[in-house]
């Protein structure tokens, strides 16, 4: 369901990097990439629901240690988006886009301070 926005990022000069699991994303954090941008997945019926709230939970943590500067945007679909903003309490979070994401939206969320 991720959006291909790479005519965007090359666009605003943006390197995109793509990893297709977050155990890869969580090994290139020492790259210190300016964004994360990555789909959320509410934890049902697992132990998401008690320790984690969602998929993001390990990389959120990790993101202090080797890269603290990330600015995480997350892509939710419309049901799952009251638990991105519970996820949103416990982490520093750039932006929650509700998919389907329109390009603007990214631009906006991109350049937001």
């Amino acid at each position: 369901m991720h959006p291909d926005f790479s005519a965007l990022y090359a666009s605003m000069k943006i390197t995109e990097t793509r990893f297709n699991s977050l155990r890869k994303t969580i090994n290139n954090l020492k790259l210190k990439p300016d964004f994360i941008v990555a789909e959320f997945f509410y934890g049902y019926g697992n132990n998401y629901a008690g320790v984690n709230i969602s998929n993001l939970d390990v990389m959120l943590h990790s993101l202090p240690k080797y890269s603290i500067d990330t600015k995480v945007i997350v892509l939710v679909n419309k049901e799952e988006r009251q638990f991105a903003d519970k996820l949103a309490e416990l982490f520093p979070l750039h932006a929650i886009l509700q998919l389907p994401v329109p390009a603007s939206d990214m631009q906006a969320a991109l350049l937001k301070e």
